[in-house]
């Protein structure tokens, strides 16, 4: 399960510090942290409570799918699920650093879109 390192990267992206999303959903900052660490798990209607504070589904705070933020310059930002095959195959590709560059001078929104028929 993901939920340490998405909900930190969520928290994060928000601008909240583990005090401020304790008080948003009602439990203390230690909790937070203990939930960041793996360390402790939260029970149903604090999952239920971060999920509405992040507006994310818990397939994607538990691991299950992942939303990927994508931004083409020019364009609106948007984002999209895509299965963790995609997401693996991205950080594979991001080990090779040359293709990688190739591949995000095309159009990343027309990349990740084949990408997803791919695995579909």
């Amino acid at each position: 399960m993901l939920i340490g390192k998405r909900l930190k990267d969520l928290r994060k992206a928000k601008g909240l510090n583990q005090q401020q999303l304790g008080n948003l959903i009602n439990v203390t900052k230690v909790s937070i942290c203990c939930y960041e660490r793996g360390t402790r798990t939260p029970n149903l209607d604090t999952l239920q409570d971060l999920l509405n504070v992040f507006d994310v589904s818990a397939d994607y705070l538990l691991g299950n799918d992942i939303k990927a933020h994508v931004v083409s310059e020019g364009e609106e930002p948007y984002n999209i699920n895509i299965s963790k095959e995609i997401a693996d195959l991205i950080n594979e590709l991001k080990l090779n650093k040359d293709l990688y560059q190739k591949v995000m001078e095309e159009n990343p929104k027309r990349i990740v879109e084949l990408l997803d028929k791919l695995f579909k």
